[in-house]
């Protein structure tokens, strides 16, 4: 089993914190970055093989995370064209090196280490959503099956993606995938870079499987998992962890 973290993007709304470096270098706590502190918690569960895209930064995360000396093999993929597509083409290029069962997630997710592990101890392919969160206007929504109301963990997810309200839970890209799902959505990801349709989500590709790929609800409630787009998400989550 392998970890893809993406970190392929520029980071654009974190202003001055990302001009030199990318988003997942941002210090999160003394000490620590967002991408120290996957890797540190990857490590810890027993993850040794990480595939990571790259973007216009690629010389300076590599180099970041191999200072970090930690028992990973880490594959560094990177996306010329970053500035022009969105992750989906990203995964695309690395799609020979993510064979087999895959934990994905984006590279600016702060999680804790118990949803790590819950996410790695899942049966089935899962993503990881919140129904005690109220739904976001702009980040990601699951669609379950048998819409939102009651005991939302086990449900299969038939849809993702930022525009969905009805039937929806708050989520979060971080996944857990079996093979076999996983590689319905990979050649589904394929078709679409194949016909020129690389501005989009990967979730784009995953929704036209209709539920296919057997990815299911993980409810992580109010526990941390949440992704740093803004100076201002740096500072709740900053706050969070000198809690944790």
């Amino acid at each position: 089993m392998k970890a893809l973290i993406l970190n392929s993007g520029l980071g654009s709304r974190m202003g001055d914190l990302t001009r030199e470096h990318p988003k997942a270098m941002t210090e999160i706590a003394p000490g620590e970055t967002i991408v120290s502190r996957q890797l540190r918690l990857l490590s810890a569960a027993g993850v040794r093989q990480v595939v990571m895209t790259t973007g216009i930064f690629e010389t300076v995360l590599r180099d970041y995370c191999e200072s970090l000396a930690l028992p990973l093999d880490i594959e560094y993929v990177n996306n010329p064209i970053s500035r022009e597509t969105n992750y989906i083409y990203s995964i695309y290029l690395a799609r020979e090196l993510l064979r087999g069962d895959l934990l994905l997630m984006h590279g600016d997710l702060v999680f804790a280490e118990s949803v790590l592990r819950d996410v790695l101890g899942a049966d089935t392919s899962v993503m990881a959503v919140s129904s005690s969160l109220p739904l976001p206007e702009k980040d990601f929504k699951a669609v379950l099956e048998g819409g939102s109301a009651g005991d939302v963990s086990g449900r299969l997810i038939t849809r993702v993606g930022i525009e969905f309200f009805e039937g929806a839970v708050a989520a979060q890209p971080l996944y857990f995938l079996r093979e076999a799902g996983w590689l319905k959505w990979l050649e589904a990801i394929g078709a679409f870079c194949a016909a020129g349709n690389v501005k989009v989500y990967a979730e784009s590709a995953l929704n036209t499987l209709e539920g296919a790929a057997g990815v299911r609800a993980l409810d992580v409630k109010d526990r941390l998992c949440a992704e740093i787009d803004t100076p201002e998400d740096l500072a709740r989550v900053s706050a969070l962890l000198r809690k944790e």
